[in-house]
């Protein structure tokens, strides 16, 4: 395990104290916690995008029928007033 200096504002500090007090962990569990929670979602998220530009890459794109039908489910249509 290595270890490394991370500078932060006074406010975050105080914000980590008081989680990490919480949970019961010290500051230094609560902070690897965040970085190790953030690596993860970052990791996940560049290789989703990555395989999105494979795919358009490739040409395979939703249809007009497949793209209106996820547009149909979360926007209403404009009432005729």
């Amino acid at each position: 395990m290595s270890a490394f200096t991370v500078r932060l504002p006074d406010e975050t500090v105080a914000k980590l104290d008081q989680l990490a007090e919480k949970v019961d962990r010290s500051r230094s569990y609560v902070a690897a916690q965040a970085i190790e929670d953030y690596v993860a979602r970052e990791e996940w998220q560049l290789a989703e995008i990555e395989a999105g530009l494979e795919e358009a890459d490739r040409g395979e794109f939703a249809s007009e029928k497949d793209l209106a039908g996820v547009i149909a489910k979360y926007v209403k249509p404009a009432s005729g007033r």
